[in-house]
């Protein structure tokens, strides 16, 4: 047997292998319900690598949403043109994949159910949210939500605007105007009257929040413009930098005075 004819033989041995796995052997329902425990990313994102059945039941709009912001056709479910869209038809607990490039426009979006925002970028750069001018703020939390590279843009106003629940805020960029009134841009403002203060996962290790509290947790992001990093009736502590060559990464926490 020549040598092309043994690499053919051990890639369909292989393949017989996976189809025949027992995992193979369980029903859709069940395959997608082990992939719910998933992260998105990279878990569930690699389990779609796999084959043709694990790639459609993990990129099933039962476990994510997506927005393309250049679809012709609202045909495909699970499939919006605007982030707006995707969080009305969201159901609590849903991870929203927000596509890299095009013009995502983010103005004064309330988010009211615990979601999860993900850029489908390789990097913050590669997925803007962009904030009109004389909006409040690019995105208005109630809930506990997370979002991740992400970058989200504003001229006026602040990013994110947290009124209640847990924020987890990682691997983002946070862009507001370079030389603004310090109430007319900031980065976080959190008004919840319970904030327990902002903590550095990244760097403490720990969970975020206890359950039930209401806190912001900041890792591994890139603040660039506003008078001030956080607007809050708390104060910065503990606060702590990496300088690259071109951008300063924070992690920091709030306490009380």
């Amino acid at each position: 047997m020549g040598k092309r004819q043994r690499t053919i033989a051990a890639t369909a041995a292989a393949g017989s292998a996976a189809v025949t796995s027992p995992i193979n052997s369980l029903d859709d329902g069940c395959l997608m319900h082990i992939f719910s425990f998933l992260s998105p990313i990279p878990d569930r994102h690699n389990t779609a690598l796999v084959c043709h059945r694990w790639r459609y039941l993990a990129c099933h709009p039962r476990h994510w949403l997506r927005i393309e912001s250049s679809i012709k056709s609202l045909a495909e479910p699970g499939v919006y043109s605007t982030l707006e869209a995707a969080i009305a038809a969201a159901r609590p607990g849903d991870t929203i994949l927000i596509s890299a490039g095009g013009n995502h426009i983010a103005h004064n979006i309330q988010i009211k159910k615990p979601l999860c925002l993900i850029g489908g970028g390789e990097l913050p750069d590669d997925t803007v949210l962009t904030c009109l001018r004389g909006s409040e703020s690019a995105l208005e939390f109630f809930s506990t939500c997370k979002v991740a590279n992400l970058t989200v843009r504003v001229e006026l106003g602040c990013c994110l605007l947290h009124r209640s629940g847990r924020l987890m805020v990682e691997g983002c960029i946070l862009q507001c105007e370079e030389n603004p009134l310090d109430y007319l841009s900031v980065p976080i403002i959190s008004t919840a009257p319970e904030c327990n203060g902002f903590t550095p996962l990244a760097l403490k290790g720990k969970g975020s929040c206890s359950v039930g509290t209401d806190c912001v947790t900041v890792s591994n992001t890139r603040i660039e413009g506003g008078a001030k990093a956080v607007s809050s009736n708390l104060v910065l502590q503990h606060v702590r930098a990496i300088y690259a060559s071109t951008s300063i990464f924070f992690w920091f926490e709030v306490g009380e005075r």
